[in-house]
C-alpha cells in the first residue's frame, strides 16, 4: 500500500470527493482517505503522479509520504507525517480573533442589550458603531481566511465541503450587515432617524465574526484531541535508537543506526535499548520487552536467544549479531502494522462516507428552502436570514466523518500498547463479529515441546534411583522425548551419569550400561523383554495414554524401574483463555494431525468445545472453509503449515513467536504469543465497534435535531428558535465530542473478562460441526499394522514417510493401537508401503483385515 498525505480537507465531504477522484485513476485497485491523519492509502499500479494530479484537479493538495527508508535505516520515517503542524496555526488564529471579537462584542452586544457605556466618537454616532463593528468583522474574516478560500474553492470544484458552510454563514451575515449599513447611511441623509435606529437590529457583523472564531475554537479542541489518538504511534517511534555501538575490528564503534547492516555484531550495555533485531553470540542479560510485548517482567537472554530493536537490556553485557535492520525490525513492522490501519478504512464508515457524499449540497439546499419559507411567511430579510445561517453553521459533517477512524485510530493504538496488532482497520472491526474461533493445537494451545508430565517408580525403588537411570541414558539419545527427561533432569540439578556400550533400539527405545549393569529404556514392548511387566504396570501404561501422554518405561538387570510419563503440556493460560472465548459465546474448536485418542485428552484439558482430529497440514484450510458454512470462523497459529488456513479464515490470528510466514498471512498478530490476547483482541474489536456505533449514532443524531431546530421548526409547537453563533457553538463542540468519546476506549481494559457476555451472533456450544467436517471423503482407506512407535513423534515420522509414497494422500497414525490408517486417491503396491515403513525404522507387520 502506498501512502500520501493529503492538505486541504475540512470535513467528510472533503474526504469522499479525495476518494472518489483516486479511484477513477486507472490502475488504481482501493483508495481509503483517513480525515483523521489526514492521509490517502492507494493499492494498484497508478503512477503517484497521476495519483497527485487527480487530487490536486479535485481541490485539495497531495504528496508521496515521506519514504527515505532504504533497508539500513532503523525505523520508517513518520515523524514529518505526524508532526502536529496544524494546532499551532490554528491557536494563533483562535488568540487573534478573541483579540478583535472582545471589543467588537462589547459595542455590538454590551452596549445595545446592556448599555455599556462607549468612547465618545461612538456616542449616538450609529453609523460610526457600524463602521467600527464592520472592520472588526472584517479583520477576523481575514485572519480566518482559510474558511473562504477551502469552501470556495470546493464550490468551484463542485465539491462543497464544511468550509463552505462556515464561508457562507459568515459571509452572509457580514454582507447582509453591509447591506443593512449603506441604508442607515441613507437613512441619515434623509434625516429618518426611526429606520436608522430600526436597521441597527439589522447588523449581524458580531455573528460573521463570532461564527468563525467558535468554529475555530471547535477546530483547535479537535486538532488536540485528534493528535492524542496518534501518541500510541508516536510512543513506537520514540523508542527507536538513533545509534548503534557496532565492533570493529575488535573495537567498540558508535555508528549511526543507518549504517548498521545485517551481519553486523554490536554490543549493548546495561541500561541501553537493542538498536535492531539480532541473537545474542556473547554474554547475557535480563531484556525488559514491555515496549513491543507489553509485558514488565524482564526476560533472560543468553547465547542464541533473540533478541528486538527498542527492547531495553537492563543488566548483562550483550554481543548481538544484527539480524534484521531497517524496516525489517520487529519495531519497524508493528509501527508499519499500526500506520496501515490508521490509513485503511472499516466497512462500518462507508455508511458515514455515503452520508457524507451528499451531506453538504443537502445543507445549502435546506438553509434556502429555510430563508424563502420563512420571507413567503411574511418575517423580514434579518429574521429570514438569520434561520438559514443558522441550518449552514449547526450542520457538522465532520463529526460525521471523524466518527469511525478516531475510534479505529484509538483501538489499533490501545491494541499496539498490549502487544495486539491489527493490521487493517477491517480486521478491527470484524475481528469482534467472530462466531467460531478454530485453534491450531501444537505450539497454539500446547507449548510445542514435550515436558515430563509424572513419576511413576515401582515397589521398592527409590524416585532418584529411576530418574538416575533415565538422565543418564536419555542423555545419549537426540529423541524429543529424550530431551524432556534430560530438561528435567538439568532443572532438578541432576548429573548424568556417564554409560558406555550405549544402542538407539529404532523404534524401541534405548539400551546401555551404567556401573556395569545392563539397563533400558523404552516402550512396553522393549521392556517387557528384559523385565517382568504385570497387568497392573500395562494398566498404568495404557490409562496414561489414554490422557495423551507417552509413557516411557525403564529397567535395570531384569528388574522394572518405574514409567516416567511425557506429554506436550497445554500452556499456563490456554485453559483460562478457552473459558474465556466461550463465556463470549464463541464456539471454540481445536484441530490437530494427532489421533483422536491423543486430542481428546489434550482437548478434555484445554476445555475446547469441539477437536478435529488426524487432520494432515495441508487439510487445515479444508477445515477452515468447511466451519465458515456455519458463522464467521477465525483461524488461530502459528506455524508455516497455518498460513494457508489462516489466509482462507475470515480472520487470521497469529501467534507472535510463530514464523513469518505466518505472521504474514494472517489479519491480526498476537505480538506477545499468549492465547488469552484472543479474547483481548476480540473484546478490543466489540468495544470499538460499540464506540463507533455511539459516535454514529450522536453524529446523526445531533444533526436530525438540530437541523430542524436551526430552521425554526420548533418556534410554533415549544417557542424554540437558535440564534446563529450557539448554532456554531453547538457544530464546534460536535466534533470534539466525538473525537473526545472515541478517546475513552484508551479506560478500556480488554483483559477484564467480568463483563463477557455472548453476541446477539453467537452460535452457542451445543453444536456438533465435528461430524459435518471430513476432508477428502472420496478417498481409498486402508489400514495397516506398524510396530515400535512409541508416541507421538514416532507417529509423525512415519506418517511423514508414508505421505511421500505417490497415491498416499494422508497417513493418520496411532501408536497405542500400532495402527496407521491410510487415505490414497490410487493403488499402492504394498512392498511400497513396507519399504518406507522399514526405511523410518519401523516394523512392518502387513495389511489389516
Amino acid at each position: 500500500m502506498k501512502q500520501y498525505n493529503v492538505t486541504g480537507m475540512s470535513c467528510a465531504a472533503c474526504q469522499a470527493r479525495v476518494e472518489k477522484a483516486v479511484a477513477q485513476v486507472p490502475g488504481v485497485q482501493a483508495c481509503a482517505v483517513s480525515l483523521l491523519t489526514n492521509s490517502m492509502g492507494v493499492e494498484g499500479s497508478a503512477d503517484a503522479a497521476a495519483i497527485i494530479k487527480a487530487v490536486e484537479d479535485a481541490g485539495y493538495g497531495a504528496s508521496v509520504k515521506s519514504d527515505d527508508n532504504n533497508v539500513t535505516s532503523s525505523v520508517p520515517n513518520y515523524d514529518d507525517d505526524l508532526k502536529d503542524n496544524e494546532t499551532p496555526k490554528i491557536r494563533n488564529r483562535l488568540i487573534a480573533s478573541l483579540i478583535l471579537l472582545i471589543p467588537l462584542m462589547y459595542v455590538s452586544m454590551g452596549h445595545m442589550l446592556w448599555n455599556w457605556p462607549l468612547p465618545g466618537f461612538l456616542e449616538g454616532n450609529h453609523i460610526a458603531m457600524g463602521i467600527y463593528e464592520m472592520l472588526l468583522s472584517g479583520l477576523v474574516m481575514v485572519i480566518n481566511q482559510k474558511f473562504f478560500v477551502s469552501g470556495f474553492r470546493g464550490v468551484l470544484h463542485r465539491a462543497p465541503n464544511m468550509d463552505t458552510l462556515v464561508a457562507m454563514g459568515s459571509g452572509a451575515s457580514f454582507i447582509y450587515s453591509v447591506y443593512a449599513l449603506f441604508a442607515m447611511t441613507i437613512a441619515a441623509v434623509n434625516q429618518d432617524h426611526d429606520t436608522v435606529m430600526k436597521l441597527m437590529d439589522e447588523f449581524y457583523f458580531e455573528s460573521a465574526a463570532m461564527i468563525l472564531t467558535l468554529i475555530t475554537v471547535g477546530k483547535l479542541l479537535e486538532a488536540i484531541s485528534k493528535g492524542k489518538t496518534t501518541n500510541a504511534l508516536k510512543d513506537l517511534m520514540k523508542l527507536a535508537a538513533k545509534t548503534a555501538v557496532v565492533l570493529k575490528d575488535g573495537n567498540e564503534v558508535e555508528v549511526p543506526i543507518d549504517q548498521v547492516k545485517i551481519g553486523d555484531r554490536f554490543v549493548v550495555k546495561p541500561g541501553d535499548n537493542i538498536p535492531v533485531d539480532g541473537v545474542v553470540i556473547d554474554g547475557s542479560g535480563a531484556v525488559n520487552e514491555a515496549a513491543l510485548t507489553g509485558e514488565s517482567i524482564p526476560v533472560d537472554k543468553t547465547v542464541g536467544d533473540t533478541v528486538s530493536a527498542a527492547t531495553n537490556n537492563q543488566n548483562g553485557y550483550l554481543v548481538c549479531e544484527a539480524t534484521r535492520v531497517g524496516n525489517d525490525t520487529t519495531l519497524s513492522q508493528i509501527i508499519q502494522m499500526v500506520s496501515d490501519a490508521a490509513a485503511t478504512k472499516a466497512p462500518i464508515a462507508k455508511i458515514a462516507d455515503r452520508v457524507s457524499g451528499v451531506f453538504v449540497p443537502a445543507v445549502i439546499a435546506v438553509a434556502f428552502i429555510t430563508f424563502i419559507i420563512w420571507m413567503l411567511v411574511g418575517q423580514p430579510v434579518g429574521y429570514s436570514l438569520a434561520r438559514a445561517i443558522s441550518v449552514l453553521v449547526i450542520s457538522c459533517p465532520c463529526a460525521l466523518g471523524l466518527a469511525t477512524p478516531v475510534a479505529i485510530m484509538v483501538g489499533n493504538g490501545m491494541g499496539a500498547k498490549n502487544g495486539i496488532m491489527f493490521k487493517t482497520a477491517v480486521s478491527l472491526e470484524e475481528t469482534g463479529k467472530v462466531q467460531i474461533v478454530a485453534l491450531d493445537k501444537t505450539g497454539t494451545i500446547t507449548k510445542g515441546e514435550p515436558k515430563v508430565v509424572g513419576i511413576f517408580e515401582a515397589e521398592g525403588v527409590d524416585d532418584v534411583d529411576l530418574l538416575r537411570v533415565a538422565f543418564a541414558l536419555e542423555n545419549k539419545s537426540e529423541h524429543p522425548l529424550a530431551k524432556a527427561i534430560v530438561e528435567f533432569g538439568l532443572e532438578n540439578a541432576m548429573e548424568p551419569a556417564e554409560v558406555s556400550d550405549f544402542k538407539a533400539l529404532a523404534g524401541h527405545g534405548l539400551q546401555a550400561v551404567l556401573d556395569g549393569k545392563q539397563v533400558f529404556g523404552g516402550n512396553l514392548e522393549l521392556i517387557s523383554v528384559h523385565a517382568p511387566i504385570t497387568e497392573e504396570i500395562t494398566g498404568l501404561a495404557d490409562r496414561l495414554s489414554m490422557k495423551g501422554e507417552t509413557p516411557l518405561l525403564f529397567a535395570e538387570e531384569g528388574k522394572y524401574l518405574g514409567i516416567i510419563s511425557v506429554a506436550d503440556v497445554i500452556k499456563d493460560d490456554s485453559a483460562e483463555a478457552i473459558d474465556h472465548l466461550k463465556k463470549m459465546g464463541i464456539h471454540v474448536v481445536m484441530i490437530t494431525g494427532d489421533n483422536q485418542k491423543t486430542a481428546a485428552a489434550i482437548a478434555k484439558e484445554a476445555g475446547v468445545d469441539e477437536v478435529i482430529a488426524g487432520v494432515k497440514p495441508d487439510g487445515k484450510e479444508e477445515v477452515i472453509k468447511k466451519l465458515q458454512e456455519f458463522g464467521k470462523v477465525a483461524m488461530v497459529g502459528d506455524g508455516i503449515n497455518d498460513a494457508p488456513a489462516l489466509t482462507r479464515a475470515d480472520m487470521g490470528i497469529a501467534i507472535g513467536a510463530g514464523t513469518d510466514v505466518a505472521i504474514d498471512a494472517a489479519d491480526v498478530v498476537l505480538v506477545k504469543s499468549r492465547l488469552s490476547d484472543v479474547a483481548a483482541a476480540i473484546r478490543l474489536s466489540r468495544a470499538t465497534l460499540r464506540n463507533i456505533h455511539e459516535n454514529l449514532f450522536w453524529a446523526f443524531f445531533y444533526n436530525i435535531v438540530g437541523i430542524p431546530l436551526a430552521a425554526g421548526a420548533y418556534i410554533h409547537a415549544f417557542g424554540w428558535t437558535l440564534n446563529p453563533m450557539f448554532g456554531a457553538a453547538a457544530m464546534s463542540l460536535s466534533s470534539f465530542c466525538v473525537v473526545t468519546n472515541a478517546l475513552r476506549l484508551n479506560l478500556f481494559k480488554m483483559h477484564d473478562n467480568s463483563k463477557d457476555k455472548p453476541n446477539k451472533n453467537s452460535l452457542g456450544h451445543d453444536m456438533l460441526i465435528n461430524n459435518h467436517v471430513n476432508i477428502k471423503e472420496e478417498n481409498n482407506t486402508m489400514e495397516i499394522t506398524v510396530k515400535g512407535m512409541m508416541c507421538a513423534h514416532c507417529e509423525a515420522h512415519v506418517k511423514e514417510a508414508l505421505e511421500k509414497i505417490t497415491g498416499v494422500d494422508e497417513a493418520v497414525a496411532n501408536h497405542d493401537e500400532n495402527l496407521v490408517t491410510l487415505k490414497t486417491s490410487a493403488d499402492v503396491a504394498e512392498s511400497d508401503i513396507k519399504a518406507a515403513v522399514e526405511a523410518a525404522g519401523y516394523e512392518y507387520v502387513g495389511i489389516r483385515g
